[in-house]
């Protein structure tokens, strides 16, 4: 612990040193915050204020607009105040807690996800049985479990990075703490905490991908007993979940799914699952759902007219 505590902060080098990039990342990323909390905060709202709370797969859909908001907010914030910094720091405990922060509720995001796709395997390939199989005990239990597997894995992750000392250099190449970057600067031999970290979150990400990219093989295969009104709405809502699976999985595997070492590379995928992802998640699951659209013109020119006639 004491070789730990010689270094009590982080520089964090950032995306680039140049003054009109970082005034145009600081733009940008003002931006797609605002628009990741509007986009969110509006399918939040407009589900917990409609029927669709009750429905399964809006049920998960509330969960994970919520989990991009606080996924978001421990990165994002940082990163656009740092832009107006030349010296980008973060405190020792403040880097621990983004790194256990990001991988706790990053794991319960990729559950949700699984969770997801098993939903609509349920209702397109048991459609009989679809409201047994994903009664409300059951959707609550398995977002229970998302939260546990997040807490296990983040768990497990912190417990290998909180023990490595640090005691000089003290610059991070990256926009946020994350654990590839620190097994970099720590001083010790790290390529076993290196490999444990792939086995646990490259393979997390691997298998979980495989299984989702299983499951949507299964249901397009069950699709061609289906009518071609049957076939058009249910791809509409999978090809929803398939577009943010392949845009959120693809950057991990990457970045997690390798030998244990830091890229330049690095920062820009992990700019599409901790920025661009959150930020169309809300696009893509209203612009390319019917009953979503439905639901935020009800409630929200409900709200509206209700406001127009009190004034």
């Amino acid at each position: 612990m004491e070789s730990q505590r010689n270094i009590s902060e982080f520089i964090l080098l950032g995306l680039s040193y140049n003054q009109n990039i970082q005034i145009f990342c600081f733009i940008f990323f003002l931006f797609c915050y605002v628009s990741i909390l509007v986009g969110n905060l509006l399918i939040l709202v407009s589900i917990l204020c409609s029927g669709l709370f009750y429905q399964p797969m809006y049920y998960f859909l509330n969960h994970l607009s919520f989990m991009d908001i606080c996924y978001t907010s421990c990165v994002i914030p940082k990163l656009i105040g740092d832009l107006l910094l030349v010296r980008k720091t973060i405190f020792y405990d403040n880097c621990m807690l983004q790194v256990f922060s990001l991988h706790f509720l990053g794991m319960i995001e990729i559950f949700i996800l699984t969770v997801m796709a098993f939903d609509r395997y349920a209702a397109i390939c048991k459609p009989l049985h679809y409201m047994i199989i994903m009664n409300r005990t059951r959707c609550n239990l398995l977002v229970l479990a998302a939260w546990v597997g997040g807490a296990v894995h983040s768990f497990s992750q912190f417990s290998m990075i909180i023990c490595l000392p640090f005691c000089g250099p003290n610059e991070i190449n990256h926009y946020y703490c994350d654990i590839f970057p620190l097994l970099k600067i720590a001083c010790t031999a790290t390529y076993v905490i290196g490999v444990l970290v792939v086995a646990n979150s490259g393979m997390v990400a691997l298998v979980t991908f495989v299984l989702l990219f299983g499951s949507y093989v299964v249901i397009l295969f069950t699709l061609r007993n289906y009518s071609a009104e049957g076939r058009r709405k249910a791809l509409s809502t999978c090809g929803s979940h398939i577009t943010v699976v392949i845009l959120f999985f693809g950057p991990s595997i990457f970045a997690y799914l390798r030998p244990p070492t830091t890229f330049p590379e690095d920062k820009i995928f992990a700019l599409f699952y901790t920025v661009i992802v959150p930020m169309f998640n809300p696009l893509i699951y209203t612009l390319r759902n019917t009953e979503m659209k439905k639901a935020m013109r009800r409630v929200w020119c409900q709200r509206i007219f209700s406001e127009d006639k009190h004034n």
